[in-house]
């Protein structure tokens, strides 16, 4: 069975990643999303349980560049929310990680250089690193609101349970961490 790709197409493009619309309050470079159909954090979301078994992957468009950044960063998303108390907590956690700093294509931290083209210049890189940060605090709330339980303001276990998987045996987070 072949691995999920987005279905989305890329209007721009930073290196050779997407710069795809998003349905979000947050600033940054992304154009704004329609709000009536599914945006790449939504699709990273769906995707996300399947394509996490996946030890490689083919990359059809720039699109799944983002896909594939996403899903790691779902994955550093759970690592977090496992020690979390409450969906309050889960929050603010989600909204520091997503603002940390963070290695971007072509540092000698980034796990995926083989796949992501450096960003041309210091303009290029200053717009990856503000995208990929609205990307991410995006993700961030809209996992805590998919993951926590109402009722119970507990993780799902049927989310939780991803933990330890590692999509394509990569992790944005360094060894031990």
């Amino acid at each position: 069975m072949p691995a999920y790709h987005s279905s989305l197409e890329a209007p721009m493009s930073i290196g050779n990643m997407a710069l795809l619309p998003v349905n979000t309050t947050f600033k940054g470079p992304a154009p704004p999303g329609n709000q009536s159909g599914p945006d790449i954090i939504d699709e990273a979301i769906y995707y996300f349980k399947a394509n996490v078994f996946f030890k490689s992957y083919e990359i059809k468009s720039e699109a799944d560049r983002v896909l594939i950044y996403l899903t790691l960063y779902i994955t550093e998303c759970l690592k977090k929310l496992q020690r979390v108390q409450g969906k309050e907590q889960a929050k603010k956690d989600m909204k520091n990680l997503a603002i940390v700093n963070f290695d971007l294509p072509g540092d000698s931290g980034f796990p995926l250089n083989a796949m992501y083209q450096k960003p041309a210049n210091k303009q290029d890189a200053d717009t990856m690193r503000q995208y990929l940060t609205q990307l991410r605090q995006e993700l961030g709330q809209r996992l805590v609101e998919k993951i926590f339980d109402p009722q119970t303001d507990k993780p799902s276990k049927w989310w939780m349970c991803f933990v330890k998987r590692k999509f394509m045996d990569k992790s944005l987070s360094g060894p031990g961490q």
